[in-house]
């Protein structure tokens, strides 16, 4: 499972002129998942990304958490994450999991999330979307549930 992580002032997706997730300070997390991920990637990424310690102290220092800095997450699936570009001009998505599992692993992330007491927005799973955000700082990270980064 793979996360681009941007801190955010304010974020929100829309789709077809509807939003259908909004939040301000928090992470806006694009979400990915391999064909070969499992709920113990999303237990493991929901439980890196909820104490990731990116929000300011009073000293401006990175040294809160998400959850410390009283924000919200806003989770879009991404699959194309998952595109390997090593090759040709074409993007090759063979290791994106297919939707069936992508969207129950999706779900999983997003439940272990607020289980964790975090409000979690979303996207909408297998839609086009538009999503806006306000990078604050600019901060962004890539994790990987698997560490291959």
């Amino acid at each position: 499972m793979r996360a681009v992580v941007q801190r955010v002032s304010r974020a929100k997706v829309t789709v077809a002129g509807e939003i259908t997730g909004e939040i301000g300070l928090g992470l806006l997390v694009l979400l990915g998942v391999a064909e070969d991920d499992t709920s113990t990637d999303a237990v493991f990424l929901a439980e890196k990304l909820a104490g990731l310690r990116i929000f300011p102290d009073d000293e401006g220092k990175m040294n809160r958490s998400l959850i410390e800095a009283g924000g919200s997450m806003l989770v879009v699936s991404q699959f194309t994450l998952l595109g390997d570009c090593r090759k040709g001009k074409r993007p090759s998505f063979i290791k994106a999991a297919r939707p069936e599992l992508a969207v129950n692993l999706y779900n999983t992330f997003v439940a272990e999330v607020r289980g964790r007491g975090i409000t979690a927005a979303t996207g909408r799973f297998q839609e086009q979307m538009d999503v806006e955000l306000v990078n604050d700082g600019p901060v962004t990270l890539l994790v990987d549930s698997r560490k291959e980064f």
